[in-house]
């Protein structure tokens, strides 16, 4: 998923912008909400921030794994190895204590 995001050209730093956006709409949904829902009382208040905030890690989740992928495909280019001669980086054996 995170290389298909990548070919589509989004980058991490768009998903970071969108992680703090959500934050700053997640308090923007709970004042609304309570604002003008004054019937509704807090609790729905509550449930309309937390469900926004919610979107943040993710956010930021996508946004370090494209920035890997960022990484890997600038020192990929770096080295201009063929595609097709790239093999998967791998932890040197008793790295993990196994």
């Amino acid at each position: 998923m995170i290389k298909t995001l990548h070919k589509m050209g989004i980058r991490s730093s768009f998903l970071y912008t969108c992680g703090i956006a959500s934050i700053g709409l997640s308090f923007a949904a709970w004042a609304s909400s309570l604002a003008l829902e004054t019937t509704k009382g807090i609790d729905r208040a509550d449930r309309w921030g937390i469900f926004v905030g919610q979107w943040a890690p993710t956010f930021f989740a996508l946004g370090s794994g494209l920035h890997v992928e960022e990484l890997r495909q600038e020192l990929m280019e770096q080295r201009q190895i063929p595609e097709r001669e790239r093999e998967p980086v791998r932890a040197p054996a008793g790295a993990y204590g196994s």
